[in-house]
């Protein structure tokens, strides 16, 4: 009888506990859900600039440079992965559209930025990126909500399974960080 196929959790600890081979297992047990997550990320981007392709191998490169990371399961990789892409995607738009070249990045309201997000998106990941600096720096759960959810594409209850909360504490932290984002990307 084969031996049944250790999971991402598994993996993982091993992966932090020193089994550096666990890191060739890793990869194929990942790459769908990593490709997954990064045609989210790109799914805004209109310019043929950023490959899926490419965002998944500069994340998974940046992943598995994490020394200081406590692996902790599956959720906890791909949390941070959704994080890393945003980061990559973000640093790839101020690096290309930076003022000496021209750039134009502006402030806008989220719910503007969520409703015109298929044409408009690369106008306004810099200042939502911003906002969710400054947000992340008064609370810190709030801010890893919005990522997970506007960023990540994670529902409800999957936000409630990576943050470590009940639904019902994404859904009033979630209403609080948009209207507090709204207001800041306002300029108010």
């Amino acid at each position: 009888m084969a031996e049944p196929a250790p999971d991402v959790t598994q993996i993982l600890l091993a992966w932090r506990s020193g089994n550096h081979d666990a890191l060739q297992q890793l990869l194929p047990l990942v790459y769908g859900e990593l490709r997954h997550l990064a045609r989210h990320h790109l799914r805004k981007e209109r310019e043929d600039t950023f490959e899926t392709k490419a965002l998944v191998h500069e994340a998974y490169l940046r992943l598995v440079d994490q020394d200081r990371v406590e692996w902790r399961d599956r959720t906890h990789f791909f949390g941070l992965a959704s994080n890393l892409m945003r980061c990559i995607l973000v640093d790839h738009y101020r690096r290309k559209h930076a003022v000496k070249r021209g750039g134009n990045a502006r402030a806008v309201d989220l719910a503007e930025a969520e409703y015109q997000a298929s044409t408009e998106w690369k106008d306004n990941i810099v200042a939502l990126d911003e906002a969710l600096t400054r947000l992340a720096a008064m609370d810190n759960q709030q801010a890893r909500i919005v990522e997970l959810r506007f960023f990540g594409g994670l529902s409800i209850e999957e936000t409630a399974a990576v943050v470590g909360v009940s639904p019902a504490t994404v859904k009033r932290r979630w209403n609080l960080a948009r209207a507090w984002l709204r207001r800041e990307l306002r300029g108010k």
